[in-house]
């Protein structure tokens, strides 16, 4: 029987269940919060990105669902330094130069409003002189800290990263997993409805 958890990663919190790096004295890890043995998470946030994680024990399709060349999309609210411009935001949905590698094109929209978000712990750096603004931005592949490469090579430092949501192909239909209300720290099974999609993953 396969397990398939969706978990609000917070803040801080390593994206594995051990911290091999820090035996002495470890930070916070999955175990903290999971107590399911032997699952695994389906691709990676870093330890200062916060949101959406599906952990599994089903390995092929950790493998479908994790890598970059089945091109399944990952969205992910941002919260940048400045307001970016048209011009600027065109520049992320068309692909931007990082190191060695270029980019896919990729869906990025500005926020009308903030997104109903707790806040984080600890708060984000804040300076009064400079406005900040949330994006949208929806990737097909997910590299090493791809989201704030991104941000900051055209201007925009990221402050906060979240993961809301998680796409992958049933069918012929285009499906998604949600953050929805889990708060940070909370986690659940998948439900009936959602299983059932996900094991038609194409």
């Amino acid at each position: 029987m396969y397990h398939y958890i969706l978990f609000n990663k917070p803040y801080g919190v390593l994206c594995q269940f051990t911290d091999k790096d820090n035996p002495n004295s470890p930070r916070p890890t999955l175990k903290d919060y999971i107590p399911i043995p032997n699952i695994y998470s389906v691709g990676r946030l870093d330890l200062d990105s916060e949101g959406l994680l599906l952990l599994t024990n089903n390995g092929p399709l950790k493998h479908r669902l994790s890598h970059r060349e089945f091109a399944h999309p990952r969205t992910y609210w941002v919260q940048v330094e400045r307001i970016p411009d048209e011009f600027t935001l065109e520049q992320l949905r068309q692909g931007v130069q990082i190191q060695d590698y270029r980019t896919r094109p990729a869906q990025v929209q500005l926020l009308a409003t903030p997104p109903n978000l707790p806040p984080r712990n600890p708060p984000i750096r804040h300076r009064k002189t400079v406005p900040t603004a949330w994006l949208e931005i929806s990737l097909t592949e997910g590299r090493n800290r791809q989201v704030r490469r991104m941000t900051a090579t055209i201007g925009y430092p990221t402050l906060r990263l979240i993961r809301v949501s998680i796409g992958f192909k049933a069918g012929k239909t285009l499906e998604k997993l949600s953050l929805g209300d889990l708060k940070p720290g909370e986690w659940r099974q998948i439900t009936p409805i959602e299983r059932s999609s996900l094991e038609k993953l194409k």
